[in-house]
């Protein structure tokens, strides 16, 4: 190692927030540092992106980089960990390490959407060990809920840092692998500089119920319920769909998967035998034909997404499958933050028709695939780390994090935001640099930053609606006729019964008629004259001013 080589850490997503994980390893001198990025995942927009499909992490300063970056490792296979590869990898053009399931996941996804970008994989298998660069990485096989999550121990010569990435303690997972415990204890006997580590639950105190536990209690409401059972999950959480459809077999009941995704997830997870030994799913037009107390439906939804088999159900648009008054449809899932509201509009929905809703809040029917502070203590146990770095959390995870470290014993916690520099080795762990980072938003095809993308643009729209104005001037620059106007998102009639559209092309004929004929033939003038004019009427009998645009042609 030379005199001027640091190891550095740098999150630009992930930290601070929920989701949109990306995290840099730097080693090397300032200014010539090989680096490799862990994970590359989204978020989602809520209603505060109109029109937004998916947010991804800004990469400026990794296309900066992009000569130095050996190589992007991916954890696992959950949206906000390699949601943003396929979109934000070309360019960058290095090494892709996967494991076989999100390999397969990558490949799903590209045949479903057809456009999307090939990304070339190198497949790594938990337990396996392989260089990149300065970097010597080690996947530990750890339990979440999700097929071959990883950790991943990280060797420089500065020293070996330990990203956890998502993980949980289950010892009776229905999926294995359970996390290695006894790798972690042999890592943490070696030395271990940090430990980079998920933060989610670090508000919740205890160990998470094991998931054999969720598994007993779907059986017994699958068993228990009279009607058809509707059981609505993440569509990656593999455990979850196995342990649903092992309870309806042993219940009796067949198995109906609903949702694109949640297929996808499902045909990877068979090809990878991890659906060995349970009956058949069958087809959605057999549906019909079972009896209401003899079928399981698993199905997408569980975060209210309006486009998914749940909130279609609700909406009684699937052509095979319905639902009926005593049903029942239970959501074996976590809220995500922002999205309560969409979530309890079809809990109504369904409620509304007789359906019978059930979640975690009335009987176990989900656990989170994240540690509490007591498995947090374990892990700090098992790796005695000289530095503790929480991640993958809003501000309250990161400082309760922060909190329970400290009060373990653990000496050295800095707190890291998104787009700061943590140096670790050698010298004083401290924030060194600072890198540009932020969000970038997809929208159909398209991916930009927020003015790119007219995201303000289009709240003034969902705000205060659109007016269009079409006026023609004669050779004279008079009114050659009326003004025809053209509102949308703009209410109908006034408090006086009078029709806002007609009121608005009496402002327009009014502000032309205000302005000197001499003057009309500064088109410009007019035009600004017209949009000024339809702004106050509007405001003053609506109290909105909306977004105008006028069309102005002198014939």
């Amino acid at each position: 190692m030379a005199k001027q080589d640091e190891l550095v850490f740098l999150p630009l997503g992930g930290v601070g927030e929920i989701g949109m994980n990306l995290a840099l390893y730097g080693f090397g001198p300032p200014g010539h540092r090989e680096w490799i990025m862990v994970d590359c995942g989204v978020t989602f927009a809520g209603p505060d992106l109109p029109g937004i499909d998916l947010v991804l992490p800004d990469i400026a300063f990794v296309e900066e980089e992009r000569r130095n970056l050996k190589a992007i490792v991916i954890t696992h296979a959950h949206e906000d960990h390699y949601g943003a590869l396929a979109d934000l990898w070309p360019g960058l053009n290095c090494p892709v390490y996967v494991t076989p399931f999100t390999a397969g996941m990558l490949e799903a996804k590209r045949a479903f959407e057809r456009e999307r970008n090939e990304v070339p994989v190198t497949v790594y298998k938990p337990g396996e060990t392989f260089q990149v660069g300065p970097f010597t990485i080690e996947a530990i096989p750890v339990n979440h809920s999700i097929p071959e999550p990883v950790s991943l121990a990280i060797t420089t010569p500065a020293g070996r840092i330990i990203h956890t990435g998502d993980w949980k303690i289950d010892e009776a997972p229905t999926l294995l692998p359970k996390t290695d415990q006894h790798r972690f204890q042999a890592l943490g006997d070696d030395g271990v500089l940090a430990l980079i580590c998920d933060s989610t639950n670090a508000m919740r105190d205890g160990v998470s119920p094991s998931e054999r536990e969720v598994s007993a209690s779907l059986k017994t409401i699958i068993e228990r319920e009279e009607g058809r059972v509707a059981i609505t999950t993440f569509a990656s959480n593999v455990g979850r769909i196995r342990s649903i459809a092992e309870a309806a077999r042993d219940a009796g009941r067949q198995c109906l998967l609903l949702g694109s995704s949640m297929k996808r997830v499902v045909d990877v997870a068979s090809d990878l035998g991890l659906m060995e030994g349970l009956p058949p799913f069958i087809a959605e037009d057999e549906f019909g034909y079972i009896p209401r107390d003899k079928i399981v439906v698993i199905l997408t939804g569980s975060q209210g997404e309006p486009r998914a088999a749940l909130a279609k159900i609700a909406r009684d648009e699937m052509r095979h499958v319905a639902l009926a008054a005593g049903d029942t449809v239970v959501f074996s899932s976590r809220t995500i933050p922002g999205n309560e509201k969409a979530i309890l509009e079809i809990m109504n929905g369904l409620i509304d028709q007789g359906i019978k809703v059930i979640t975690d809040s009335q009987e176990l029917v989900h656990v989170s695939g994240h540690p509490r502070r007591s498995e947090l203590q374990q892990m700090y146990q098992w790796v005695r780390p000289e530095i503790l770095v929480p991640v993958h959390g809003e501000a309250a995870h990161l400082t309760a994090h922060a909190e329970l470290a400290e009060a373990s014993g653990i000496r050295r916690v800095p707190r890291v935001r998104n787009g700061q520099m943590l140096r670790l080795a050698p010298g004083p762990v401290e924030i060194v640099d600072e890198a540009p980072c932020g969000r970038l938003y997809k929208d159909g095809r398209l991916i930009g930053d927020f003015d790119e993308m007219a995201i303000g643009e289009r709240r003034k729209l969902a705000f205060v609606g659109h007016v269009a104005v079409n006026i023609l001037l004669d050779g004279k620059f008079e009114l050659d006729r009326d003004p025809v106007v053209v509102a949308r998102g703009v209410p109908e009639l006034d408090d006086e019964g009078d029709a806002i559209a007609e009121l608005l092309v009496d402002a327009a004929i009014g502000a032309v008629d205000s302005i000197p004929r001499a003057r009309r033939k500064d088109l410009d003038t007019v035009r600004e004259a017209v949009r000024r004019a339809i702004r106050a009427e509007a405001n003053s009998v609506w109290g909105k001013k909306p977004v105008t645009t006028v069309f102005l042609t002198r014939i």
